[in-house]
C-alpha cells in the first residue's frame, strides 16, 4: 500500500444531522481536525504554513453512510498534488476499524495555498516545504 498518513477522528453527538449522519458542514471540520495535526506536527517544515495557508478548493463525495457509531473515524491523507503555491491533499474516510480492503465511505480532495499574511498575496512553497510535501505523494 503507497504512504499516507493515518488520523482518528472522535466524531462528536453535535456532528449529527436530524437523520443521524455526520452533517456536511461538520464533516469538513473533521477533515480538518485530522489534516492540523499531520501538517503542523512538531519538526515538520511545513512550520512557515502555520503563519499563513488558505483553502483554495474543496471537494467532498459521499459513497456511504458515516454514523456517530463510526467513531473514531480512520481519515487517510496523502499529498495528491504540488504546485508552485499550492498543493491539493486527498482523503479517505472509514468507519472505525474498518481496512483499507473496504470502500471509503467518503472521499475528498483540499487543495490549501501557502499565502503571506503581511502582503496578503500567494506565496511559493519553500524548500523544506516542498521536500517534505513530496515525502507523502503516492508513487
Amino acid at each position: 500500500m503507497s504512504k499516507g498518513f493515518h488520523a482518528d477522528v472522535v466524531v462528536r453527538w453535535s456532528d449529527m444531522d436530524a437523520f443521524q449522519h455526520i452533517n456536511h458542514a461538520r464533516m469538513v471540520t473533521l477533515l480538518e481536525e485530522a489534516r492540523i495535526p499531520w501538517l503542523f506536527q512538531d519538526g515538520c517544515p511545513t512550520v512557515t504554513l502555520r503563519d499563513g495557508a488558505v483553502i483554495a478548493d474543496l471537494h467532498v463525495r459521499y459513497r456511504g453512510q458515516l454514523r456517530h457509531e463510526d467513531s473514531p473515524l480512520d481519515i487517510l491523507m496523502w499529498v495528491e498534488k504540488i504546485r508552485a503555491v499550492d498543493f491539493t491533499i486527498a482523503y479517505e474516510v472509514r468507519p472505525k476499524g474498518a481496512g483499507l480492503d473496504v470502500s471509503p465511505s467518503i472521499v475528498a480532495s483540499t487543495q490549501i495555498a501557502a499565502f503571506d499574511i503581511d502582503t496578503q498575496r500567494l506565496r511559493r512553497l519553500s524548500g523544506p516545504e516542498r521536500e517534505y510535501l513530496e515525502s507523502w505523494q503516492r508513487a
